[in-house]
């Protein structure tokens, strides 16, 4: 028996509706399936001789036992100190409004950076200056500053 006034837009709606759940219904069976075949097993990583992450496990006869002392999580510290603390160089930038500048390292010719409290004399730009390499909280830093005469 038909529907009394059931219009073509009301009998699409309610179709539309009806696949809706039940594609929902659906997926919700394939997820239920899915979850109970993955495990422990779809978790675990394995690493290779050359420090590559990968999803096979290794060879009976190439597994490498490690102790778990020797594993470093995090990033090594620099332990290495300068061999040289007291160096010159070249001032290569100074701002005299905010305090602070960068010293080109005549040796290493890396930046170092030095702040207007830690000099001895009046430095400008260009100027040959000599100064000690002390570790900073982002590095090396400049202190004792002085003009080369």
């Amino acid at each position: 028996m038909g529907r009394s006034r059931e219009t073509f837009n009301k009998k699409k709606v309610r179709t539309t509706k009806e696949k809706k759940r039940k594609d929902k219904l659906a997926k919700k069976q394939q997820k239920k399936e899915t979850e109970k075949k993955s495990g422990l097993d779809d978790m675990l990583a394995y690493v290779d001789a050359y420090g590559n992450i990968t999803s096979t496990p290794p060879e009976e006869d190439k597994k490498v036992e490690s102790k778990l002392e020797d594993i470093e999580i995090s990033v090594p510290r620099d332990t290495s100190e300068p061999q040289d603390l007291i160096r010159e160089g070249v001032v290569e930038m100074y701002d005299t409004q905010k305090g602070f500048g960068f010293i080109r390292d005549s040796i290493s010719k890396e930046s170092v950076f030095f702040h207007v409290n830690n000099t001895r004399d009046d430095v400008s730009v260009g100027n040959r200056v000599s100064f000690e390499m002390e570790k900073g909280p982002k590095g090396m830093v400049a202190n004792n500053v002085g003009i080369v005469k």
